[in-house]
């Protein structure tokens, strides 16, 4: 998946007529090594200690067009940072988040997405998309 998902921002980058650059790699093998949702900070501090060069407006740039090409989303959780995480052709997963320490869990759940299936075609409607985000207090947190 990652090399396919290598492949698609190169195409990308050549259709848009950019250079494919070794900062642009870098921030690219970074992201998706993650497993996290990452917001522009979070991924440039993690980056900064082993590549000081790679300044906050090229890693800002290129998650912007890591958005763009399709192979990653922006996701607002309210807390007004943008995060970033990896798109996968098909898969669709909903969010815990957790409002004390940021905690961001995700979940898929068939009975859900058969509900909404069902609330759409009772009011004649049709889902192009959607999201499922709830807000509350961790495990962690509540010991």
């Amino acid at each position: 998946m990652k090399r396919t998902k290598k492949k698609a921002f190169r195409e990308f980058i050549a259709q848009k007529g950019l250079k494919s650059t070794r900062q642009r790699d870098i921030i690219l093998d970074a992201f998706l090594s993650s497993d996290r949702h990452m917001s522009i900070e979070e991924l440039y501090l993690k980056l900064r200690a082993k590549h000081p060069n790679i300044g906050y407006a090229t890693v800002y740039r290129t998650l912007k067009l890591f958005a763009e090409s399709g192979i990653a989303r922006e996701i607002q959780f309210g807390d007004g940072q943008t995060r970033y995480e990896h798109v996968a052709e098909g898969e669709h997963h909903d969010h815990l988040v957790c409002t004390h320490c940021g905690t961001i869990i995700e979940f898929e759940n068939e009975t859900i997405e058969k509900l909404q299936d069902e609330v759409a075609q009772s009011h004649d409607f049709i889902i192009e998309t959607h999201k499922l985000e709830l807000y509350g207090i961790c495990g962690k947190c509540r010991k």
